[in-house]
């Protein structure tokens, strides 16, 4: 089983240079994968109607995903990136899938795109794209960003896309993976049908229970779960369940893991790093060897 870290956006409040140290030291101790979460724009959610009830405001700040991992490539050697997850409907798909296939050559493939449809219809409509369809958009973008990769000439029309004989080029060596995320049965369903692996982030026992929901539908659809990829992201408990639940995972068919340092209330980098550290030393020979 791979395992990764989140990086903590909200308790380093946008500071750039701890970017670096917290991957840097990620790298260092042998972690495998860096995933970052994504907002284009906080939301006040004061006086709306309808009401917003995600986690996030206006206050709580967000690096774009793609512009990090671009940063981190020039200077990590081996850590892979992941979208955990990126609200893909709010954005264009062909742009998308430039600035998608441009990382992935410039990091060496190491680009896990995890996508999803989010929950605040305010930076939909600042992105001005509809939040009630996002999720027949989703769909088409899933297979328009595939055809796409795959080049030399793309024609691709649907609902929310009309492409005729484009060219991405330079094209990526290879599909990049896609993967789903999310708390509830569309996203399963989605997962099931046409994902390359999902994120679980809602506590051990709502992600086993996920799993189960896309383990059926892959059969139903007649897919390999072999081949299905399953990572799970901790929450805010302390280092001893963080390593339990971690080996839980793995021993349910984990094929990933990642060891999330937000809602602890450290305002500092290195008290993450410390965190981290920790954990790693608690998993022992479940991590690589360090370099």
């Amino acid at each position: 089983m791979k395992i990764g870290v989140v990086y903590p956006q909200i308790e380093l409040q946008g500071r750039p240079s701890a970017i670096g140290r917290f991957a840097l030291a990620a790298e260092k101790l042998g972690y495998q994968h860096l995933s970052v979460y994504d907002h284009v724009v906080g939301a006040a959610h004061e006086g709306r109607t309808p009401p917003l009830t995600g986690p996030y405001t206006e206050r709580d700040p967000f690096d774009d995903p793609l512009m990090m991992f671009a940063h981190l490539s020039g200077i990590t050697r081996r850590l892979e990136f992941c979208t955990s997850i990126m609200i893909l409907p709010q954005r264009q798909t062909v742009l998308l899938a430039r600035q998608a296939a441009d990382l992935d050559l410039l990091s060496n493939e190491r680009l896990r795109l995890g996508v999803g449809t989010g929950w605040n219809y305010v930076e939909y409509d600042a992105l001005n794209e509809d939040f009630a369809t996002r999720g027949l958009r989703l769909d088409e973008q899933i297979d328009a960003l595939r055809q796409l990769w795959n080049g030399p000439l793309t024609t691709f029309h649907g609902r929310f896309h009309n492409i005729q004989s484009v060219a991405l080029n330079p094209l990526p060596k290879r599909q990049i993976p896609i993967w789903l995320g999310g708390f509830a049965e569309p996203a399963y369903r989605r997962a099931g049908r046409t994902g390359d692996g999902f994120i679980f982030a809602n506590g051990l026992s709502a992600s086993k229970a996920g799993w189960e929901s896309v383990r059926q539908h892959l059969e139903d659809a007649g897919r390999d779960l072999a081949s299905f990829g399953r990572d799970f992201i901790t929450g805010p408990v302390d280092k001893g369940r963080v390593r339990d639940s971690i080996l839980q995972w793995r021993d349910l068919g984990g094929t990933h893991g990642t060891v999330g340092t937000i809602g602890r209330g450290f305002t500092e980098v290195e008290a993450h790093i410390d965190f981290i550290s920790e954990v790693r030393e608690l998993l022992g020979s479940e991590m690589p060897a360090t370099p």
